[in-house]
C-alpha cells in the first residue's frame, strides 16, 4: 500500500482557498452595502391590496389602519394615515374638513396636499379599484399600498 503524503496537504490548501474567496466576498459585501445605500438602491416591498366592503357615500369617509378611504364627485381616493414629518398617524377632522397629524399639528387637504405645520411634502395617495358585482353595482374598493 502506498502512501500520498500530498493528500492532506491538498485538502488543507483547498481549505484555505475556500476560505480566502469567502472572506473576499464578505469583505466585497460589507463594502457595497453602504454604497448602494448611499446612491440610494432599495428593494420596494411587494403591493398590498386592501379589500374595503363598505357602501361609502359621496362626501363621506372610511379609516382604515394605513390609509383614510374619501368618496368625491369625481370618485374615490385613498391617502395615507403616515405624516410626511415624522410618521405619526393622521387622523380626518370632519369638523374642520381636514386632515390633522397629531403630533405637530400639520395639516393636509382631504386630497392629501400639504396646508401646514412642520411637514414639507403631501401625504401619498394610493391607487384605489371600484369593486363592482356582475350586475354593476358597486360592492367595494380595492386599494393598493
Amino acid at each position: 500500500m502506498e502512501h500520498h503524503p500530498k493528500q492532506p496537504e491538498r485538502g488543507r490548501r483547498h481549505f484555505l482557498k475556500r476560505l480566502l474567496l469567502g472572506s473576499m466576498g464578505i469583505a466585497a459585501a460589507a463594502l457595497l452595502y453602504p454604497l448602494l445605500r448611499f446612491t440610494g438602491f432599495t428593494v420596494k416591498p411587494k403591493p398590498r391590496y386592501i379589500i374595503v366592503r363598505k357602501d361609502i357615500a359621496v362626501g363621506g369617509s372610511y379609516t382604515e389602519h394605513d390609509f383614510i378611504l374619501f368618496m368625491f364627485e369625481h370618485g374615490p381616493m385613498a391617502v395615507s394615515r403616515r405624516c410626511t414629518h415624522l410618521g405619526c398617524r393622521v387622523n380626518h377632522r370632519k369638523e374642520l374638513d381636514l386632515i390633522e397629524c397629531p403630533c405637530h399639528q400639520s395639516r393636509f387637504t382631504l386630497a392629501g396636499e400639504r396646508i401646514s405645520g412642520p411637514a414639507e411634502k403631501n401625504l401619498p395617495v394610493y391607487p384605489v379599484r371600484i369593486l363592482e358585482d356582475e350586475n354593476g353595482k358597486v360592492n367595494g374598493y380595492e386599494v393598493t399600498i
